[in-house]
C-alpha cells in the first residue's frame, strides 16, 4: 500500500511554474475527468477570504487580460513516479462570495485540444500530402506548448496528385484533424505525459489491447482494492454495421453486414452479446474497401460494451493510479463479469489526505475470455 502522494501544480503561460505555497494552501479540492473520447476536463476549488489578492491575480491572468492563454499542469507522484493527470488550459471560473467571509473560487479548464479549437485556418492547401501528413503539419504548430505527434498510418494511404485535387483545411485545427480521423475510423486525443509540460498527439485507431493495469479486486477480503463496483447488461446496446456496395453490372445496391473481428478490438468476453439491430455505414461511398472497413469497425466500436460496470477506489489502497483508454482486470465478481475489462472513463477526485478514483469499464460479452487475470 502506498503511504502517500504528492501532488504539484504548475501555472503560466506557455511554460508553467510551481505555484506558490499562498496558492496551495487556498486549493481544497481537485477534480479531473478523463473519457475515451473528447477532451479531459479538470477543476480546481480554491477558498480564500473576500479581500484575498488571489482573486484579482486570477481573474486578471485568465479573464482576458495579457496573456491570454494560461496553462495548468497537474501531476501526482506515487513511490516517486510522476504521473501527469492534466495538461490543459484554464476556460471558465466561478465566485461564490460565501456569508461566512470565506469566498469559493472555482477554476474550470479543458486540455490542450482547446486551444486547437481557437482559429480556423479554412482554405489552407495541402497539395500531394495524405492525411497522416496533414495531421502531422498542424500538430507541428503546437510544439511550443509540448505536444508531439504520434500517429498510425492508415490501411490505405492516400496522396491526392495535386492535378487532380488538393485538400484544403477545413474549421479549426481540431475539427480539421478529428475529420480526417473519422474518415479512416480513426480517434484523436491527447495523452499528457510522460514528463511535465510534455504531451503526445494520439491520431490512430482505438486499441483495446495491451498490457493490463493490476486488477481491480472485490469481495476478497484483504486483497479487496476497491471500494465499490457494480455491473449491468444491456442486451440493446450491440448494433452490426451494414455496408452498402453496388453490383458492377445491374448497379444494385447489396446490403452487406459487416461481422465483429475487428484485429484491434478482440472480444474480451467468451460469450459475446447478439447484435439485435443494424446501422448504416454513412459516407463510404467514396472510399476505398480497407477505408470502408475501418470506417464500419470504428462504428461497430461504439456500441461493442454491452457489459459494464462503475464504481471507485481509493488509489493509496489500488498502489497507482488507473487510467482511461486501456485494459484492466476484474475478479471476486463472479464467473459472468470476471475477467478483462476496457477503461472507457476515469474521474480523479483529490482532497487533502485523500484521493478517490471512479471510473466505468465496458466489454462486449460475459465470462472472461482469458483463463487468468493479471495480478
Amino acid at each position: 500500500m502506498v503511504k502517500r502522494v504528492l501532488l504539484t501544480v504548475l501555472v503560466g503561460p506557455v511554460v508553467p511554474v510551481p505555484v506558490p505555497q499562498v496558492v496551495l494552501d487556498a486549493l481544497t479540492s481537485i477534480t479531473v475527468t478523463t473519457p475515451t473520447t473528447g477532451p479531459t476536463v479538470f477543476e480546481l476549488d480554491f477558498q480564500l477570504s473576500n479581500k484575498s489578492p488571489l482573486h484579482t491575480i486570477f481573474l486578471l491572468t485568465s479573464g482576458g487580460a495579457l496573456p491570454p492563454i494560461i496553462r495548468v499542469i497537474l501531476v501526482v507522484t506515487m513511490n516517486g513516479m510522476p504521473d501527469v493527470l492534466v495538461d490543459g488550459v484554464i476556460t471558465k471560473q466561478e465566485i461564490d462570495p460565501g456569508e461566512d467571509g470565506m469566498a469559493t473560487l472555482r477554476v474550470m479548464g479543458e486540455d490542450l485540444t482547446r486551444v486547437m479549437d481557437y482559429i480556423p485556418f479554412d482554405g489552407l492547401p495541402y497539395p500531394a500530402m495524405p492525411p497522416e501528413a496533414r495531421v502531422a503539419l498542424i500538430l507541428a504548430k503546437y510544439a511550443v506548448f509540448g505536444v508531439i505527434p504520434l500517429i498510425i498510418p492508415s490501411v490505405l494511404i492516400d496522396i491526392p496528385i495535386p492535378i487532380q485535387r488538393i485538400p484544403l483545411h477545413q474549421g479549426t485545427d481540431l475539427a480539421y484533424i478529428r475529420c480526417l480521423a473519422e474518415e479512416v475510423g480513426y480517434s484523436f486525443y491527447l495523452i499528457p505525459g510522460p514528463a511535465p509540460g510534455a504531451s503526445f498527439g494520439y491520431w490512430g485507431p482505438l486499441v483495446k489491447i495491451g498490457v493490463p493495469q493490476p486488477a481491480l479486486n472485490i469481495n476478497m477480503d484483504a486483497h479487496t482494492n476497491v471500494e465499490k463496483l457494480s455491473f449491468s447488461l444491456d442486451t440493446e446496446a450491440k448494433a452490426t454495421p451494414v455496408l452498402t456496395i453496388q453490383e458492377p453490372f445491374s448497379k444494385a445496391p447489396i446490403p452487406i453486414p459487416v461481422p465483429d473481428l475487428n484485429p484491434l478490438a478482440p472480444p474480451l468476453g467468451l460469450l459475446p452479446l447478439i447484435s439485435k439491430r443494424f446501422e448504416p455505414v454513412l459516407g463510404v461511398s467514396s472510399l476505398s474497401t480497407p477505408r470502408a472497413l475501418l470506417r464500419a469497425w470504428a462504428q461497430q466500436a461504439k456500441t461493442a460494451g454491452g457489459v459494464k460496470a462503475s464504481g471507485s477506489l481509493n488509489v493509496l489502497r489500488y498502489g497507482r493510479v488507473l487510467k482511461a483508454r486501456g485494459l484492466v482486470g476484474v475478479r471476486g465478481a463472479g464467473p459472468a463479469f470476471n475477467g478483462l475489462y476496457y477503461v472507457e472513463k476515469v474521474t480523479h477526485s483529490l482532497k487533502r489526505g485523500e484521493y478517490v478514483q471512479s471510473f466505468e469499464l465496458n466489454r462486449g460479452g460475459l465470462v472472461s475470455a482469458t483463463p487468468k487475470v493479471p495480478v
